[in-house]
């Protein structure tokens, strides 16, 4: 008898444990799935950054609603907020962090006046895989020479982006890219014709030249960059558009053919291997057939997917298919503490608030992130080797909270 109550607990304690586990969540697809209201486990609010790059990131967003029709909506999970009230919440978050309250009058007000709403993460983990992207600064010409032949590409005219959900409400969010081959809708140009076929050689597309095919790759990983001129002056380029194909990363194909452990894989690793291996580097860097066309930014740094310039440490790229654009967030996660010579010597947990400004060809679902760190030594070793779990929390004010917003 005693056994078989020993097998009754086990059974009973493991049906508990597995039939909640995040891996048996289905995969998300709607916004109203998202994320879920938090009602009582509320995390402790701290951020480790200066208040002004919250506000400057906060004026972004609200920049970027200012442009919106007074009838947009946004989609919290099962709750739906209009433009207007999505302005006077960020005010009124605005208004509480310019008081610099400490950490307990903080908590408090945010319990007061907002509602809180959790990503669930990965299906299998329940955890946001945060990984991070930099502005690179890039050695290039705004000419063709023997020491700068890799050339950035605008847009080419030939491609098309056609919205799917025109077609079939059920492709609403999917879009295609293609090109017409005689009356034929086909898809665009893969990486390899373009860089190996020279297919769109002399049509005058032409930004400015590199001196290295992995500094064009990283800059189509980053979506954007500094394009420094031998001259010193500095141009910047932004996103465009892609060719549609998908992305597939250099780094995963380096792992699966053994020339870098996975534990070791970074974006500066990478760029060491390619550097002492450069007789693989066309198969390695063509196995991606994801190919970004860029334009000319002015000087206020790099663009989100809503138009805004990016604030360092404070913006955020999620799948826009599924979270509140520009919305508030707050996250928890790992970041790296550096010593004297720059070299990674641990890693750190940290929270602060973000906002969700950007997107990303591999930023898909609720279990993935991507955090923008800015252009400077630091920025590229954290986009480099970020590649942590932790947790994002979206904030929106209550509609009935009473407090001013002015």
């Amino acid at each position: 008898m005693d056994k078989f109550y020993h097998y009754l607990i086990f059974f009973v304690i493991a049906f508990f444990i597995f039939s909640c586990q995040p891996f048996m969540k289905k995969q998300v697809r709607e916004p109203a799935e998202a994320l879920k209201k938090v009602k009582y486990f509320w995390p402790e609010f701290r951020d480790d950054l200066d208040i002004d790059s919250l506000i400057l990131a906060i004026n972004q967003s609200l920049n970027y609603y200012d442009r919106l029709d007074e009838d947009a909506t946004f989609t919290f999970g099962q709750d739906i907020f209009s433009v207007s009230h999505i302005k006077r919440s960020m005010r009124t978050f605005k208004r509480i962090i310019q008081q610099n309250p400490d950490i307990k009058a903080l908590n408090r007000e945010l319990r007061k006046q907002f509602i809180l709403y959790k990503s669930p993460g990965s299906r299998r983990q329940g955890k946001v895989l945060f990984t991070g992207y930099y502005e690179p600064i890039l050695d290039g010409s705004l000419v063709c020479d023997p020491q700068y032949g890799y050339p950035i590409y605008k847009r080419p005219d030939n491609l098309f982006i056609i919205n799917l959900g025109l077609f079939r409400p059920r492709y609403c969010g999917e879009r295609i890219m293609a090109r017409l081959d005689g009356r034929r809708l086909i898809p665009y140009y893969t990486r390899g014709e373009i860089v190996n076929g020279k297919i769109l050689e002399g049509k005058d597309l032409e930004i400015a030249w590199l001196r290295d095919p992995l500094d064009l790759a990283i800059l189509h990983i980053q979506g954007s960059g500094m394009v420094r001129l031998p001259n010193g002056d500095i141009i910047r380029v932004g996103y465009s558009a892609s060719n549609g194909h998908p992305y597939r990363s250099i780094g995963r194909y380096m792992i699966d053919k053994g020339y870098i452990e996975d534990e070791n894989l970074s974006l500066q690793t990478i760029r060491s291997f390619l550097s002492d291996h450069p007789e693989i580097k066309d198969e390695i860097l063509n196995e991606n057939p994801s190919y970004v066309f860029f334009r000319m930014l002015d000087n206020e740094g790099p663009l989100g997917n809503i138009g805004v310039p990016l604030t360092p440490g404070r913006s955020l790229a999620l799948d826009d298919r599924l979270f509140p654009k520009g919305a508030l967030v707050y996250i928890r996660c790992q970041k790296p503490l550096l010593g004297e010579d720059n070299e990674i010597l641990e890693w750190v947990p940290f929270s602060r608030f973000l906002l969700n400004q950007d997107t990303g060809g591999v930023i898909k679902g609720t279990g993935r992130a991507d955090i923008f760190w800015g252009s400077d030594p630091y920025a590229e070793l954290a986009a480099g080797h970020l590649k942590h779990k932790g947790d994002i929390y979206f904030l929106v004010q209550k509609p009935d909270s009473s407090m001013p917003s002015h």
